[in-house]
């Protein structure tokens, strides 16, 4: 077989396109190959794609897939067309996208690599600039998203993830029955989420049954304002709940730690971790160490108990009797005489409504959690992002669940 039936049927090239020479560079450790357009074939407009009467050619290369140890390159005069309802538009090649300098081959290539390695390490491995593979990957998502169904999520989960130091954030909102990304925002203020809201429209609005969250006022209030009954449908994670009792116990913990030391006493030296960790995933001999103090009259060991009488509250099913025992739970907490356990529980009434939903329903932010876990090792792999863009660009690129194959390569590379 001749190099160019061989490279014609690797390519895939057909009418009006032919392998017209294939060059082997030795020094520059090249092949290069030379495609033609038959120029007795009609030119067509990309936009309308009606006949239209060609303008110039211009000289393009695409990078392919290495032949061997060489690097591949496609060389062809491109022709342009003067269409009368569009202008001057260079025809498309069937062996790549608009504007890439990449074939379709070898973006999906690059594509696949980058699902299992950094864009550096994918730059290094392939002979690329990082520039390049980062332009694939955006392209790749711009394609994905194009290409995205109408988004109708029923249970959502909004959280916030630190882009780079200084309390910089973009928000993360997450489909959480597909376990995928469905919204990425610089910020974490009220228009970061509203921008998903306006997007899916008040049918997509209407849909939702539940939205995991935090108790941050701006993602309340951007809630409230586009979700109908939203006061029914915000769930507040127990996480966080959790997560405010926890350093309310410290707070008490560091205090009384320094009246006792003053007074000579150390019990408490050096116990920060025991009060935080959960009792069932103690040995048997740190339970034990610790039930001396739990069971003390210390003001840390009852924040303590306050706190653990809180965990016991999120197997209710009915929401009358949720909303008996977390009033219980309030009544006794705000009479601790213990500051930082009363502002939780202050914290705790106000957004009652949300917490008792989140009870009843089962719902928990988790799957949010643990797309935030997987982002900051995204972070991690990458060394840190440049800006935004490109960090709204691999969130999307890995956990958005989306079909980003050049559409060149047909159903062949899809992901969907």
């Amino acid at each position: 077989m001749r190099d160019k039936d061989l490279y014609r049927q690797i390519l895939g090239i057909e009418r009006p396109w032919a392998v017209r020479h294939v060059e082997l560079n030795q020094a520059a450790k090249e092949v290069v190959i030379k495609v033609a357009h038959d120029e007795r074939v009609a030119l067509m407009c990309p936009r309308c794609e009606k006949r239209a009467p060609g303008y110039d050619h211009r000289a393009r290369r695409w990078r392919h897939l290495d032949t061997c140890q060489f690097k591949t390159i496609l060389e062809a005069e491109v022709p342009r067309v003067e269409c009368q309802e569009h202008g001057v538009h260079q025809v498309g090649v069937p062996w790549s996208e608009e504007g890439s300098r990449f074939t379709a081959l070898f973006e999906a290539l690059v594509i696949d690599w980058l699902h299992e390695a950094s864009v550096s390490g994918v730059a290094s491995l392939l002979s690329l600039s990082w520039d390049e593979v980062s332009g694939i990957q955006e392209r790749a998502v711009c394609r994905g998203l194009a290409r995205r169904q109408k988004i109708e999520a029923k249970r959502i989960g909004v959280d916030e993830t630190s882009f780079q130091k200084r309390h910089e954030y973009v928000t993360v909102v997450v489909d959480q029955d597909r376990s995928t990304v469905i919204h990425v925002a610089d910020g974490r203020d009220k228009a970061a989420l509203e921008g998903f809201y306006k997007g899916i429209g008040p049918a997509g609005c209407a849909a939702i049954e539940s939205v995991a969250m935090d108790m941050w006022p701006a993602y309340i209030g951007a809630t409230r304002e586009y979700v109908p009954q939203a006061d029914q449908r915000i769930s507040f994670d127990r996480f966080h709940v959790a997560q405010h009792l926890g350093g309310a116990v410290d707070k008490v913990r560091r205090r009384e730690n320094r009246e006792l030391l003053a007074l000579g006493d150390d019990r408490l030296k050096g116990t920060k971790y025991s009060w935080l960790t959960n009792p069932e995933n103690m040995s048997f001999l740190a339970a034990w160490q610790f039930s001396e103090l739990k069971d003390s009259s210390l003001k840390v060991a009852r924040a303590f108990a306050i706190k653990e009488a809180a965990r016991g509250l999120w197997k209710y099913t009915s929401r009358s009797w949720a909303r008996k025992a977390w009033l219980r739970w309030y009544a006794w907490a705000i009479r601790s005489r213990l500051e930082p356990v009363k502002r939780v529980a202050r914290m705790v009434k106000r957004h009652l409504e949300g917490i008792l939903t989140a009870v009843v329903r089962g719902v928990t932010n988790a799957g949010s959690e643990g797309m935030n876990s997987e982002i900051q090792l995204l972070k991690y792999r990458a060394h840190g992002y440049r800006n935004r863009e490109r960090f709204r660009n691999a969130i999307y690129f890995h956990l958005g669940g989306l079909d980003m194959y050049p559409s060149a390569l047909g159903s062949a590379h899809t992901n969907a």
